[in-house]
Protein backbone atom coordinates (compact mmCIF):
# COMPACT_ATOMS: atom_id res chain seq x y z
CA UNK A 1 0.00 0.00 0.00
CA UNK A 2 1.36 3.46 -0.91
CA UNK A 3 1.81 5.90 1.93
CA UNK A 4 -0.35 8.50 0.18
CA UNK A 5 -3.22 6.02 0.16
CA UNK A 6 -2.43 5.01 3.72
CA UNK A 7 -3.07 8.51 5.01
CA UNK A 8 -6.03 9.38 2.78
CA UNK A 9 -8.05 6.17 2.93
CA UNK A 10 -10.55 6.22 5.77
CA UNK A 11 -10.65 2.44 5.83
CA UNK A 12 -7.04 1.35 5.53
CA UNK A 13 -5.51 3.54 8.24
CA UNK A 14 -7.58 2.16 11.13
CA UNK A 15 -6.87 -1.35 9.87
CA UNK A 16 -3.10 -0.78 9.96
CA UNK A 17 -3.31 0.97 13.32
CA UNK A 18 -5.25 -1.97 14.72
CA UNK A 19 -2.52 -4.32 13.47
CA UNK A 20 0.08 -2.21 15.25
CA UNK A 21 -2.01 -2.25 18.42
CA UNK A 22 -2.19 -6.06 18.42
CA UNK A 23 1.60 -6.23 18.22
CA UNK A 24 1.91 -3.69 21.05
CA UNK A 25 -0.42 -5.70 23.28
CA UNK A 26 2.04 -8.58 23.42
CA UNK A 27 3.98 -7.92 26.64
CA UNK A 28 6.94 -10.03 25.54
CA UNK A 29 7.10 -8.80 21.93
CA UNK A 30 10.75 -8.26 20.98
CA UNK A 31 12.22 -4.95 19.99
CA UNK A 32 11.92 -4.57 16.21
CA UNK A 33 13.92 -1.65 14.86
CA UNK A 34 13.28 0.03 11.51
CA UNK A 35 15.83 2.42 10.03
CA UNK A 36 17.13 4.16 6.94
CA UNK A 37 20.82 3.72 5.99
CA UNK A 38 21.80 7.21 7.10
CA UNK A 39 23.70 8.64 10.06
CA UNK A 40 20.36 9.59 11.67
CA UNK A 41 20.05 5.93 12.73
CA UNK A 42 23.35 5.94 14.63
CA UNK A 43 22.08 5.44 18.24
CA UNK A 44 19.71 2.62 17.24
CA UNK A 45 22.41 0.76 15.33
CA UNK A 46 25.16 1.38 17.88
CA UNK A 47 22.90 0.06 20.65
CA UNK A 48 22.18 -3.04 18.58
CA UNK A 49 25.78 -3.67 17.54
CA UNK A 50 27.17 -3.22 21.04
CA UNK A 51 24.39 -5.33 22.60
CA UNK A 52 23.24 -2.49 24.80
CA UNK A 53 19.62 -3.60 24.51
CA UNK A 54 20.48 -7.09 25.73
CA UNK A 55 22.41 -5.56 28.62
CA UNK A 56 19.16 -3.94 29.72
CA UNK A 57 17.27 -7.22 29.42
CA UNK A 58 15.55 -6.40 26.11
CA UNK A 59 15.18 -9.07 23.43
CA UNK A 60 15.90 -7.47 20.05
CA UNK A 61 15.54 -8.68 16.47
CA UNK A 62 17.91 -7.80 13.64
CA UNK A 63 17.19 -4.18 12.58
CA UNK A 64 15.27 -3.86 9.33
CA UNK A 65 16.59 -1.50 6.65
CA UNK A 66 14.12 0.57 4.62
CA UNK A 67 14.87 2.66 1.56
CA UNK A 68 12.43 5.54 2.01
CA UNK A 69 10.69 7.48 4.74
CA UNK A 70 7.33 6.39 3.36
CA UNK A 71 8.25 2.71 3.69
CA UNK A 72 9.59 3.21 7.20
CA UNK A 73 6.53 5.05 8.49
CA UNK A 74 4.15 2.58 6.87
CA UNK A 75 6.02 -0.33 8.49
CA UNK A 76 5.82 1.38 11.87
CA UNK A 77 2.12 2.19 11.67
CA UNK A 78 1.29 -1.34 10.51
CA UNK A 79 3.24 -2.85 13.42
CA UNK A 80 6.00 -4.51 11.40
CA UNK A 81 8.50 -2.59 13.54
CA UNK A 82 7.98 -1.00 16.93
CA UNK A 83 10.86 1.47 17.26
CA UNK A 84 12.04 3.85 14.54
CA UNK A 85 13.88 7.06 13.95
CA UNK A 86 11.81 9.53 11.94
CA UNK A 87 12.09 13.15 10.89
CA UNK A 88 10.68 15.27 13.71
CA UNK A 89 7.99 17.02 11.60
CA UNK A 90 6.75 13.62 10.45
CA UNK A 91 5.65 12.87 13.99
CA UNK A 92 3.43 15.97 13.97
CA UNK A 93 1.93 14.89 10.66
CA UNK A 94 1.45 11.26 11.72
CA UNK A 95 -0.06 12.12 15.11
CA UNK A 96 -2.33 15.02 14.11
CA UNK A 97 -2.72 14.62 10.35
CA UNK A 98 -3.38 10.89 10.34
CA UNK A 99 -4.35 10.26 13.99
CA UNK A 100 -1.66 7.62 14.40
CA UNK A 101 -1.04 6.76 18.07
CA UNK A 102 2.67 7.30 18.64
CA UNK A 103 4.97 8.90 21.16
CA UNK A 104 8.29 10.68 20.77
CA UNK A 105 10.59 9.22 23.41
CA UNK A 106 13.78 11.20 22.83
CA UNK A 107 15.91 12.98 20.28
CA UNK A 108 17.88 10.59 18.14
CA UNK A 109 20.50 13.14 17.11
CA UNK A 110 21.09 16.83 16.40
CA UNK A 111 22.02 18.58 13.14
CA UNK A 112 23.49 16.02 10.71
CA UNK A 113 22.07 17.64 7.56
CA UNK A 114 23.12 20.21 5.00
CA UNK A 115 22.11 22.13 1.89
CA UNK A 116 24.38 20.88 -0.90
CA UNK A 117 24.46 22.61 -4.29
CA UNK A 118 26.20 22.54 -7.64
CA UNK A 119 29.76 23.94 -7.41
CA UNK A 120 28.89 27.12 -9.34
CA UNK A 121 26.22 28.29 -6.91
CA UNK A 122 27.62 30.79 -4.44
CA UNK A 123 24.67 31.80 -2.26
CA UNK A 124 21.11 30.94 -1.31
CA UNK A 125 19.96 33.84 -3.49
CA UNK A 126 21.50 32.07 -6.50
CA UNK A 127 18.84 29.34 -6.15
CA UNK A 128 16.20 31.68 -7.62
CA UNK A 129 14.68 30.11 -10.74
CA UNK A 130 16.14 26.69 -9.90
CA UNK A 131 15.02 23.32 -8.51
CA UNK A 132 16.01 21.94 -5.11
CA UNK A 133 15.21 18.44 -3.81
CA UNK A 134 13.93 17.72 -0.30
CA UNK A 135 13.48 14.27 1.26
CA UNK A 136 9.93 14.83 2.51
CA UNK A 137 7.49 17.73 2.85
CA UNK A 138 7.27 17.07 6.59
CA UNK A 139 10.98 17.30 7.29
CA UNK A 140 13.19 19.68 9.21
CA UNK A 141 15.06 19.99 5.91
CA UNK A 142 12.04 21.58 4.26
CA UNK A 143 11.45 23.79 7.30
CA UNK A 144 15.03 25.07 7.45
CA UNK A 145 15.34 25.45 3.68
CA UNK A 146 12.20 27.54 3.43
CA UNK A 147 13.36 29.67 6.38
CA UNK A 148 16.58 30.34 4.43
CA UNK A 149 14.67 31.07 1.22
CA UNK A 150 12.33 33.55 2.94
CA UNK A 151 15.33 35.23 4.55
CA UNK A 152 16.80 35.73 1.07
CA UNK A 153 13.65 37.09 -0.58
CA UNK A 154 12.72 33.85 -2.35
CA UNK A 155 9.42 31.99 -2.38
CA UNK A 156 8.56 28.36 -2.98
CA UNK A 157 6.75 26.95 -5.97
CA UNK A 158 5.90 23.52 -7.30
CA UNK A 159 5.72 24.87 -10.86
CA UNK A 160 7.97 23.31 -13.50
CA UNK A 161 8.98 26.82 -14.54
CA UNK A 162 9.96 28.80 -11.43
CA UNK A 163 10.37 32.55 -11.78
CA UNK A 164 13.60 34.39 -10.94
CA UNK A 165 12.55 34.86 -7.32
CA UNK A 166 11.06 31.41 -6.91
CA UNK A 167 12.57 28.03 -6.03
CA UNK A 168 10.91 24.84 -7.21
CA UNK A 169 10.88 22.13 -4.55
CA UNK A 170 10.55 18.45 -5.38
CA UNK A 171 10.49 15.42 -3.10
CA UNK A 172 13.21 12.90 -3.88
CA UNK A 173 14.58 9.80 -2.16
CA UNK A 174 17.89 10.67 -0.47
CA UNK A 175 19.66 7.83 -2.30
CA UNK A 176 18.80 9.47 -5.66
CA UNK A 177 19.94 12.97 -4.81
CA UNK A 178 23.66 12.76 -5.53
CA UNK A 179 23.08 11.28 -8.99
CA UNK A 180 20.46 13.94 -9.76
CA UNK A 181 22.89 16.68 -8.73
CA UNK A 182 25.68 15.18 -10.84
CA UNK A 183 23.33 15.02 -13.85
CA UNK A 184 22.36 18.67 -13.20
CA UNK A 185 18.70 17.69 -12.94
CA UNK A 186 18.59 19.72 -9.73
CA UNK A 187 20.54 22.72 -8.50
CA UNK A 188 20.83 21.33 -5.01
CA UNK A 189 19.39 19.19 -2.27
CA UNK A 190 18.95 19.41 1.46
CA UNK A 191 19.13 16.09 3.26
CA UNK A 192 20.62 14.03 6.07
CA UNK A 193 24.18 12.77 5.98
CA UNK A 194 26.10 11.09 4.56
CA UNK A 195 24.73 12.15 1.15
CA UNK A 196 26.19 15.64 1.47
CA UNK A 197 29.58 14.08 2.21
CA UNK A 198 29.14 11.69 -0.72
CA UNK A 199 28.52 14.62 -3.09
CA UNK A 200 31.63 16.35 -1.75
CA UNK A 201 33.80 13.24 -2.13
CA UNK A 202 32.58 12.72 -5.69
CA UNK A 203 33.23 16.36 -6.54
CA UNK A 204 29.69 16.96 -7.82
CA UNK A 205 28.52 19.32 -5.10
CA UNK A 206 29.50 21.55 -2.21
CA UNK A 207 27.90 22.30 1.13
CA UNK A 208 26.31 25.74 1.00
CA UNK A 209 24.93 25.72 4.56
CA UNK A 210 24.69 23.28 7.43
CA UNK A 211 21.22 23.10 8.98
CA UNK A 212 22.73 23.14 12.46
CA UNK A 213 24.32 26.49 11.59
CA UNK A 214 20.85 27.90 10.88
CA UNK A 215 18.83 26.36 13.72
CA UNK A 216 21.22 25.90 16.61
CA UNK A 217 21.31 22.37 18.05
CA UNK A 218 18.11 21.38 16.30
CA UNK A 219 16.76 17.87 16.43
CA UNK A 220 16.51 16.14 13.07
CA UNK A 221 15.35 12.61 13.76
CA UNK A 222 13.54 11.59 16.91
CA UNK A 223 12.99 8.13 18.38
CA UNK A 224 9.37 7.02 18.18
CA UNK A 225 7.44 4.18 19.81
CA UNK A 226 3.83 3.04 19.68
CA UNK A 227 1.64 4.72 22.27
CA UNK A 228 0.38 1.30 23.33
CA UNK A 229 3.89 0.16 24.24
CA UNK A 230 4.37 3.32 26.29
CA UNK A 231 1.07 2.78 28.10
CA UNK A 232 1.13 -0.99 28.61
CA UNK A 233 4.78 -1.90 29.07
CA UNK A 234 6.53 1.19 30.42
CA UNK A 235 9.33 -0.87 32.00
CA UNK A 236 10.26 -2.19 28.56
CA UNK A 237 10.21 1.34 27.12
CA UNK A 238 12.44 2.53 29.95
CA UNK A 239 15.01 -0.19 29.23
CA UNK A 240 14.99 0.57 25.51
CA UNK A 241 15.44 4.29 26.18
CA UNK A 242 18.27 3.67 28.62
CA UNK A 243 20.12 1.57 26.03
CA UNK A 244 19.79 4.38 23.48
CA UNK A 245 21.08 7.00 25.90
CA UNK A 246 24.10 4.77 26.55
CA UNK A 247 24.57 4.39 22.79
CA UNK A 248 24.69 8.17 22.38
CA UNK A 249 27.22 8.45 25.19
CA UNK A 250 29.41 5.78 23.58
CA UNK A 251 29.20 7.48 20.18
CA UNK A 252 30.28 10.84 21.60
CA UNK A 253 33.49 9.21 22.84
CA UNK A 254 34.06 6.88 19.86
CA UNK A 255 33.11 8.87 16.77
CA UNK A 256 35.65 7.32 14.38
CA UNK A 257 34.85 3.83 15.65
CA UNK A 258 31.14 4.51 15.17
CA UNK A 259 31.78 5.48 11.55
CA UNK A 260 33.37 2.08 10.91
CA UNK A 261 30.66 0.26 12.85
CA UNK A 262 27.93 1.78 10.65
CA UNK A 263 29.80 1.33 7.37
CA UNK A 264 29.92 -1.42 4.77
CA UNK A 265 33.17 -2.51 6.41
CA UNK A 266 31.55 -3.03 9.80
CA UNK A 267 30.50 -6.44 11.06
CA UNK A 268 26.81 -5.53 10.87
CA UNK A 269 27.03 -3.91 7.41
CA UNK A 270 24.21 -1.64 8.49
CA UNK A 271 24.71 0.83 5.63
CA UNK A 272 26.29 0.71 2.15
CA UNK A 273 28.58 3.65 2.89
CA UNK A 274 32.36 3.59 3.11
CA UNK A 275 34.09 4.30 6.44
CA UNK A 276 35.80 7.39 4.99
CA UNK A 277 32.47 8.95 4.00
CA UNK A 278 30.90 8.31 7.39
CA UNK A 279 34.08 9.49 9.09
CA UNK A 280 33.77 12.81 7.28
CA UNK A 281 30.44 13.24 9.07
CA UNK A 282 31.00 11.67 12.47
CA UNK A 283 34.66 12.60 12.95
CA UNK A 284 35.55 15.34 10.43
CA UNK A 285 39.10 16.71 10.42
CA UNK A 286 39.57 20.22 11.79
CA UNK A 287 40.74 21.38 8.35
CA UNK A 288 37.28 20.68 6.98
CA UNK A 289 35.68 22.87 9.62
CA UNK A 290 38.01 25.77 8.92
CA UNK A 291 37.26 25.54 5.21
CA UNK A 292 33.52 25.62 5.89
CA UNK A 293 33.97 28.79 7.94
CA UNK A 294 35.95 30.38 5.12
CA UNK A 295 33.34 29.48 2.47
CA UNK A 296 30.39 30.60 4.59
CA UNK A 297 28.89 27.15 4.97
CA UNK A 298 29.36 27.90 8.66
CA UNK A 299 28.43 31.46 9.63
CA UNK A 300 28.19 30.95 13.38
CA UNK A 301 31.43 29.27 14.45
CA UNK A 302 30.87 30.55 17.99
CA UNK A 303 28.09 27.95 18.30
CA UNK A 304 30.76 25.25 18.11
CA UNK A 305 28.44 22.90 16.26
CA UNK A 306 29.41 19.39 15.25
CA UNK A 307 28.47 18.17 11.80
CA UNK A 308 26.29 15.65 13.62
CA UNK A 309 25.84 15.52 17.36
CA UNK A 310 24.03 13.50 19.99
CA UNK A 311 21.88 14.68 22.88
CA UNK A 312 18.70 12.81 23.78
CA UNK A 313 16.56 15.25 25.76
CA UNK A 314 13.50 16.52 23.79
CA UNK A 315 13.22 20.20 24.67
CA UNK A 316 9.61 21.42 24.66
CA UNK A 317 10.75 24.73 23.16
CA UNK A 318 11.97 22.89 20.07
CA UNK A 319 8.65 21.14 19.46
CA UNK A 320 6.76 24.40 19.98
CA UNK A 321 9.03 26.26 17.55
CA UNK A 322 8.75 23.44 15.05
CA UNK A 323 4.96 23.69 15.01
CA UNK A 324 5.18 27.47 14.59
CA UNK A 325 7.55 27.08 11.62
CA UNK A 326 5.45 24.32 10.02
CA UNK A 327 2.55 26.79 9.91
CA UNK A 328 4.78 29.13 7.85
CA UNK A 329 6.15 26.41 5.57
CA UNK A 330 4.75 25.46 2.18
CA UNK A 331 3.71 21.81 2.35
CA UNK A 332 2.04 19.98 -0.53
CA UNK A 333 -1.08 17.91 0.02
CA UNK A 334 -3.54 17.92 2.90
CA UNK A 335 -2.16 20.13 5.67
CA UNK A 336 -5.16 22.02 7.07
CA UNK A 337 -4.71 20.21 10.39
CA UNK A 338 -1.70 22.46 11.08
CA UNK A 339 -3.88 25.58 11.17
CA UNK A 340 -5.48 24.84 14.54
CA UNK A 341 -2.53 23.17 16.27
CA UNK A 342 -1.42 24.81 19.50
CA UNK A 343 2.39 24.49 19.81
CA UNK A 344 2.38 24.05 23.58
CA UNK A 345 -0.35 21.41 23.42
CA UNK A 346 1.58 19.47 20.77
CA UNK A 347 4.73 19.55 22.89
CA UNK A 348 2.81 18.14 25.82
CA UNK A 349 0.85 15.48 23.93
CA UNK A 350 3.31 14.25 21.33
CA UNK A 351 6.43 13.92 23.48
CA UNK A 352 6.83 11.75 26.58
CA UNK A 353 10.09 12.83 28.20
CA UNK A 354 9.74 10.75 31.37
CA UNK A 355 11.78 7.83 30.13
CA UNK A 356 14.74 9.74 28.71
CA UNK A 357 14.92 12.03 31.73
CA UNK A 358 15.06 8.98 33.98
CA UNK A 359 17.75 7.44 31.77
CA UNK A 360 19.82 10.63 31.86
CA UNK A 361 19.59 10.67 35.65
CA UNK A 362 20.43 6.95 35.93
CA UNK A 363 23.53 7.34 33.75
CA UNK A 364 24.60 10.62 35.34
CA UNK A 365 24.95 12.09 31.86
CA UNK A 366 23.32 15.51 32.17
CA UNK A 367 26.69 17.29 32.20
CA UNK A 368 28.13 15.10 29.43
CA UNK A 369 25.23 16.10 27.19
CA UNK A 370 25.64 19.76 28.27
CA UNK A 371 22.04 19.89 29.42
CA UNK A 372 20.97 22.85 31.57
CA UNK A 373 19.83 22.13 35.11
CA UNK A 374 16.35 23.38 34.21
CA UNK A 375 16.00 21.05 31.20
CA UNK A 376 14.79 24.13 29.31
CA UNK A 377 16.24 26.36 26.62
CA UNK A 378 15.43 29.07 24.06
CA UNK A 379 15.53 28.32 20.35
CA UNK A 380 17.98 30.19 18.10
CA UNK A 381 17.48 30.55 14.33
CA UNK A 382 19.77 32.78 12.28
CA UNK A 383 20.06 32.79 8.50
Amino acid sequence: MKLAALFTSAGSLPLLQACGQRHAMQPDAPLRIGYLPITDATPLLVAHSRKLFEAEGVVVDQPVLFRSWAQLVEAFISGQVNLVHVLSPMTVWARYGSQSPLKVLMWNHMAGSALTVQPGIGSVADLGGKTVAIPFWYSVHNVVLQYLLRSNGLEVTESDTPGPHQVRLIVMAPSDMVAALAAKNIAGFIVAEPFNAVAENKGVGKVLRFTGDVWRDHACCVTVAHAHDVERRPDWVQKVTQALVKAQLWTLDHRAEAATLLSNAGAGKYTPHQPAVLGKVLAPPQADWQRYVETGAIRHPEWKQSRIDFQPYPFASYTEKLVELLKQTHIAGENLFLRDLDPARVAGELVDERFVRSAIEATGSQARFALPASFARQETLLA
